[in-house]
C-alpha cells in the first residue's frame, strides 16, 4: 500500500468488506471511464496533474502580494473555503502567529460579520472572494460588505492590489466585477464542484497565502493520484476502493451513521471538510450514510458513552497520524497523580495507546472501525489523504447508486429563503 497512507481493518469485519472488492472496482471503472452520472464533473480527477510549475508559480506571485497586506479574508461558503480552511488549520502550528487569515460568508451571523468588519477597520487587509456565480447569498452578502468597506478607503490601483477573486472563466457577476474593476481573477473548472476543488485555485491561493507549501501538498495529491492507478489498481492494495467498500459493507449491514475520529485537534477543520464531501455527494434519493465527527481523546468523555454503549446504528473510521513531535514524560519524586508509570514514554505514544484501546473498546461494544495510518501532519501526507478521500467517495457514492457530483437538495432552503425574503421571481 502507498507509503503516504496505509488502511487497518484489525477492528472490522474485513471479510465483509472484501465482499465487495467487485462491486468497488466496478464502481471505480464508472469513476475513471467517466460512465456514471455527473460526469461533466469529474475534472478533480486530473487537478493534481495539471498543476504545472508555471501555474503554481502564478498563485504563488499573488500569495506573496497578499501577504504584504495585514491579513487575508476568504470569503466563501462550504467548498468554496472549507478545504482551504481545513488544510490551513490542520498544518499551521497551534499558537504560532503565523499570517493572519479570517473567514467570512460562510454563514450569515449579523453578530459575526459586525465583529469582522470592527476587528478590519483600520487595517490594510486582502480579500480572495470565492464564487463561481457571485450570486449566492451568503457569500455575496459578505463580499458586499468587504467591497463597500474597501472601496471607501482605497483607490482602484489599490483595490487591483487587495481583492482576488476566484470565478467563473467566462460569466456571472463576480466575472463582471472583476473584469470592470481590473482585479487578478483565478479560474473555477467548470467541470471541478466546490467541494472536490482544494486542488484549483479555489484552494491553493488561500493555502498558498498562509504559508503552506503548495508544491508538496500537490505533490502528495499525484503520488497518491498515480499510485491508485498504477501499483494500488487492484482491490488488495487500493485504500480507497477499500475504504469505499468498508462504508458500504457497513451500510448494508445497518449501520447508518460514520463517525471520522481523530486524536489530533488540529484536524477539526478537516472533520468538516470530510463531512461536506460525504454527506452532499451521497444524501441523496433516500440514501446515504450521516457523516459525523469526533475529536477524540476529548470527547471520549462526552460522545464516548454513547459510541460505547448507544444504539448500534454507528460505524467508525480512524485518523491515526504515527509520527507527532512533542515532549516525553518523565518521573518525579511525587507521584501523588500516579503517572510516574508513563515516564519515558512520549506524548503521541500515549495518546495512540488511547487510540489503539478506545479501538479495541468499542469493537467489543459491536462498533466496527477502520483505521487510516497516515506518517505525519505534512503538505504531502495531507494531499495524499486528501485525494485519496475524494477518490473514495466517488467510488463508495457510485457503489450506493447515487450521482455523487450534485447536490439538488441544497437549493430547497435557498428557493424558501427567496420567496420569503421577496426577491423578484421567486
Amino acid at each position: 500500500m502507498s507509503e503516504l497512507l496505509r488502511i487497518d481493518f484489525t477492528y472490522a469485519d474485513a471479510a465483509r468488506s472484501a465482499s465487495l472488492a467487485a462491486a468497488a472496482e466496478a464502481a471505480r471503472d464508472t469513476l475513471v471511464g467517466r460512465k456514471g452520472p455527473g460526469a461533466d464533473f469529474l475534472g478533480w480527477l486530473d487537478l493534481p496533474a495539471q498543476n504545472t510549475a508555471a501555474q503554481l508559480n502564478v498563485i504563488e506571485a499573488a500569495a506573496r502580494q497578499i501577504r504584504s497586506a495585514e491579513a487575508l479574508v476568504v470569503v466563501g461558503i462550504g467548498g468554496s473555503y472549507l478545504g482551504a480552511r481545513a488544510v490551513i488549520e490542520t498544518l499551521s502550528p497551534p499558537f504560532a502567529a503565523g499570517f493572519p487569515i479570517y473567514y467570512a460568508g460562510h454563514q450569515m451571523d449579523a453578530r459575526y460579520h459586525a465583529a469582522l468588519l470592527e476587528h478590519l477597520a483600520g487595517k490594510r487587509y486582502a480579500v480572495n472572494v470565492i464564487s463561481k456565480s457571485g450570486t449566492t447569498t451568503e457569500p455575496g452578502v459578505a463580499f458586499r460588505l468587504l467591497w463597500k468597506e474597501l472601496s471607501a478607503r482605497y483607490d482602484a490601483a489599490a483595490l487591483k492590489q487587495l481583492v482576488y477573486a476566484t470565478t467563473d472563466a467566462k460569466k456571472g457577476s463576480l466575472r463582471s466585477l472583476a473584469n470592470r474593476a481590473g482585479l487578478e481573477t483565478f479560474v473555477i473548472p467548470d467541470d471541478v464542484g466546490g467541494r472536490f476543488s482544494v486542488f484549483s485555485p479555489v484552494g491553493l491561493l488561500p493555502i498558498a497565502a498562509a504559508g503552506v507549501d503548495i508544491r508538496a501538498l500537490v505533490e502528495g495529491a499525484q503520488q497518491m493520484a498515480a499510485y491508485l492507478e498504477g501499483p494500488g489498481k487492484t482491490f488488495d492494495k487500493n485504500p480507497a476502493l477499500q475504504y469505499a467498500a468498508f462504508r458500504n459493507a457497513q451500510y448494508r449491514n445497518g449501520k447508518k451513521i460514520e463517525i471520522l475520529a481523530s486524536y489530533q485537534a488540529g484536524l477539526a477543520y478537516f472533520h468538516e471538510w470530510w463531512k461536506q464531501l460525504y454527506g452532499e455527494s451521497e444524501g441523496k434519493n433516500g440514501k446515504g450514510i450521516f457523516p459525523a465527527s469526533v475529536s477524540l481523546s476529548t470527547d471520549l468523555h462526552s460522545m464516548g458513552q454513547w459510541m460505547q454503549d448507544g444504539e448500534r446504528i454507528i460505524f467508525e473510521t480512524v485518523l491515526d497520524v504515527e509520527n507527532v513531535p512533542g515532549p516525553t514524560l518523565f518521573s518525579q519524586d511525587n507521584d501523588d497523580d500516579g503517572l510516574n508509570y508513563l515516564a519515558g514514554k512520549t506524548l503521541n505514544a500515549v495518546n495512540r495507546t488511547a487510540l489503539e484501546a478506545t479501538l479495541a473498546a468499542h469493537r467489543d461494544g459491536g462498533v466496527e472501525a477502520a483505521r487510516i495510518l497516515i506518517p505525519d501532519l505534512s503538505p504531502t501526507s495531507l494531499g495524499a489523504l486528501i485525494y485519496m478521500f475524494e477518490y473514495a467517495c466517488g467510488v463508495s457514492a457510485y457503489m450506493l447508486g447515487v450521482n455523487p457530483f450534485d447536490q439538488p437538495g441544497v437549493e430547497a432552503y435557498k428557493n424558501n429563503m427567496f420567496k420569503m425574503l421577496g426577491k423578484v421571481g421567486h
